[in-house]
């Protein structure tokens, strides 16, 4: 494991280089007046996440027995940490923060298992997220939920924009040239022009499996739902969350130039992403939950790869680092 040489240096703006994709490390718009998230915002965002959630955990308990059982807890759990891991150790640390280096036929598998989130091809997903590290929070930023407005509608506005309406927007103008350095690389210009084809092992494989586990059409049918169908509106939604909930609630303990802030909740469910604002100062980490209670299952994943020798540049802040980016 080595340490990410990031300093605060790197928060200053630099000048725009159109020809290469722009470090993800830096931030490039000036100190931004603080922002606070509204007592309006900060309910509405906690609404929009648990009440969702806790409808999908009740769900299996309403129909244990006859609509779901334990293979189907087994396939929605397994899918969404596979999908789930891809994109928060794959697409997110691995491919646009490059917070570590692995072997080809790791970073083709999780360029696979990333695209089976079903969140968007692995270059448009790359160019989006590195934009936003380049505008965070600005106008620019594709995914920011300020600049809606004022006011009660204001902010909801804004977190429904952040959260997913988002999605709907043209991509901005030459959005290709953020990832030249993936487009260089074959195996993963097969990964991102056979999405169609991830997305539908996506959603097939799981009811493949529930139907040869328990050799009926039924298991099938109920595997397509639960690690198919609702898996895939769980990893979406917490992965979104990350966007809406992380730039609006939670604590802000580092020095950023943004309004990331540290979510318990997300950290946990999105297997570390959560912890956003420590992610946003020190962007090439590959661990975002600093803290030993900060629960990070892709660092985890991450560190165990590294220990059998599947990973290797492993980016951590040092501990000067974090003192000298905290804020006081």
């Amino acid at each position: 494991m080595i340490e990410a040489p990031i300093s605060l240096k790197s928060l200053a703006r630099p000048a725009v280089n159109h020809d290469t994709p722009p470090p993800e490390s830096l931030s490039t718009h000036e100190e931004l007046p603080p922002l606070r998230a509204s007592l309006a915002m900060r309910i509405v965002t906690l609404v929009v996440i648990v009440v969702p959630l806790l409808g999908v955990i009740a769900a299996p308990f309403a129909v244990w027995g006859w609509g779901f059982g334990w293979t189907d807890l087994g396939l929605m759990v397994g899918m969404y940490l596979v999908t789930g891991l891809g994109i928060t150790v794959g697409f997110h640390r691995l491919f646009v923060h490059r917070s570590f280096e692995t072997y080809g036929w790791v970073k083709f598998l999780y360029g696979v298992f990333g695209s089976m989130a079903i969140e968007g091809q692995l270059f448009q997903w790359s160019a989006m997220h590195r934009r936003h590290h380049q505008h965070s929070d600005t106008p620019h930023d594709p995914h920011t939920p300020h600049h809606s407005g004022t006011g009660v509608w204001g902010v909801v506005k804004g977190f429904f924009h952040s959260h997913v309406s988002w999605l709907f927007d043209p991509d901005p103008a030459a959005l290709e040239r953020y990832v030249k350095d993936l487009r260089a690389s074959k195996s993963l210009r097969v990964v991102n022009a056979l999405f169609p084809l991830w997305a539908a092992i996506s959603v097939l494989l799981p009811a493949v499996l529930g139907g040869l586990i328990t050799m009926s059409w039924a298991g099938a049918l109920t595997g397509f739902i639960w690690g198919g169908a609702v898996r895939i509106f769980l990893v979406h939604h917490v992965t979104w969350s990350v966007n809406s909930a992380c730039h609006l609630w939670g604590q802000q303990p580092f020095k950023s130039n943004d309004e990331s802030r540290n979510n318990v909740v997300v950290g946990v469910l999105a297997m570390g992403e959560g912890w956003h604002n420590t992610h946003h100062a020190f962007p090439t980490s590959a661990r975002h939950g600093l803290k030993w209670w900060q629960v990070d299952l892709s660092w985890y994943t991450i560190r165990a790869m590294e220990l059998v020798g599947l990973a290797w540049d492993v980016k951590v802040p040092t501990k000067e680092q974090q003192i000298k980016n905290a804020r006081v």
